[in-house]
């Protein structure tokens, strides 16, 4: 009986692994209306390849459950973000750097969510960086508890600390505060 037990336990531990090892899809593709020709017209060009997305783009993401989607766009970025106080500061060796997320609801279902835990930068080196809880003289900073029904939108800032040498090149989005498979990535020029 132990053995029948264990071995159905092993099993269905296994299965929950292979389950959250599910591939994760990484989207930089922008949203365009603008890239096919107008109605009535031809284009004897040949289309010019998708670029990557850049700041200012919008990319269409999907959460994890039915109905959870997302337009999202990087509106603006500051590098580097300056504190809107004297006694908030980036540690020595570091700056912050924020981008201004507006999310706007294209699904069925209410988006509810802490956006800030679904983000994070890259520098040119591949190192990775989370947020960091800063209020930042750009602008209001993004909602911790974000809840947006659909047709609804979001916008705030969202900040990160970073090495102050560090070139970042990308900043990602994730739904559902970063277990969605789907993410959303804009190349910082």
């Amino acid at each position: 009986m132990r053995t029948h037990h264990a071995a159905s336990l092993l099993g269905t531990a296994a299965a929950l692994a292979l389950t959250a090892c599910s591939p994760a899809e990484i989207t930089t593709k922008p949203d365009t209306a603008a890239s096919s020709p107008a109605a009535g017209t031809t284009s004897a060009a040949p289309t010019p390849p998708a670029q990557a997305a850049t700041i200012g783009d919008t990319l269409t993401l999907k959460g994890n459950e039915d109905g959870e989607q997302l337009a999202v766009t990087i509106k603006k970025w500051a590098d580097p973000a300056q504190s809107e106080d004297d006694f908030m500061k980036p540690d020595d060796g570091k700056r912050w750097v924020a981008a201004q997320f507006e999310l706007v609801n294209t699904g069925t279902a209410v988006y509810s969510d802490s956006p800030s835990n679904g983000t994070q930068v890259a520098d040119d080196q591949g190192q990775q960086f989370q947020t960091t809880f800063a209020e930042i003289t750009a602008g209001p900073a993004m909602t911790s508890a974000a809840k947006v029904a659909p047709g609804a939108k979001v916008l705030g800032w969202v900040t990160y600390e970073v090495p102050k040498d560090s070139k970042i090149a990308k900043v990602q989005f994730t739904m559902n505060s970063g277990f969605a498979s789907q993410t959303g990535e804009w190349t910082v020029k």
